[in-house]
């Protein structure tokens, strides 16, 4: 039994250090290579953990913990990071899940009822493209967000507040790692029932990876700032007092 427990937790693959460094599509697809087997065994370990559907968002985050690891060619130990990772956020998670996701219906509701009326109110096209802006915001929003939660323990307010600022700085890699996730689950309805295990081997780990390799560079780039760098660092005021 010892190839088997070897496949769970033995170290991740790396890179030559001479190798030359790869950037954009280039490095995605290099990472994918090397990762590949790692990636269906994430996904494995993403559909049972998510099986009572209540763990769903710690799942998530747990899975997006070990793609970051992917992204930044840290060595993985999968099946002890999955878990430590999914145990350390779970109640967070929860949270933010919860509430992304109430937010995220609004503004599908939103839509939807926007653009039922569209058809015979041209008025309602302004609040249905508001709507449609909001929401597509809010979803590279969350993708940044949860990849900040499990890069660094961040206060909730601080965390929403960087989460925003990459979203507003860097949106356009992360909604090329949205429609990369929309084209994985059309290439599965297209080709069904060809595709059928697509779900079930690589199309959760696959579209969490891609998420974390669009929004990682932004999210560094707003964990570096000063008063993230340093959040403990305390300005002292010169004394003013002397004594004579």
């Amino acid at each position: 039994m010892q190839w088997l427990r070897d496949m769970w937790t033995k170290e991740g693959p790396g890179i030559q250090k001479d190798a030359p460094a790869k950037t954009g599509l280039a490095l995605f697809a290099d990472i994918l290579v090397r990762e590949w087997w790692e990636t269906v065994k994430l996904n494995v370990l993403f559909l049972l953990a998510s099986l009572l559907v209540v763990t769903l968002p710690a799942a998530l985050a747990a899975m997006a913990r070990v793609s970051v690891a992917f992204v930044e060619d840290r060595n993985t130990y999968l099946l002890r990071d999955f878990t430590e990772a999914f145990r350390r956020y779970f109640w967070r998670a929860t949270a933010w899940g919860l509430a992304l996701a109430g937010a995220l219906a609004i503004g599908v509701h939103a839509i939807i009822t926007y653009a039922a009326g569209a058809r015979d109110n041209l008025m309602l096209a302004a609040p249905l493209a508001i709507a449609l802006v909001a929401t597509t915001f809010l979803t590279v929003l969350a993708g940044h967000l949860i990849v900040l939660m499990v890069m660094r323990d961040l206060p909730a307010l601080r965390l929403l507040r960087l989460a925003a600022l990459a979203s507003v700085v860097r949106p356009l890699p992360a909604l090329a790692a949205l429609a990369f996730n929309a084209a994985l689950w059309l290439a599965h309805i297209l080709f069904y029932p060809v595709s059928v295990f697509m779900p079930a081997t690589f199309n959760f780990s696959l579209g969490m990876f891609a998420v974390a390799f669009g929004v990682h560079r932004a999210a560094v780039m707003v964990l570096a700032l000063p008063e993230v760098a340093q959040p403990h660092r305390k300005r002292h005021a010169p004394n003013a007092s002397r004594n004579n």
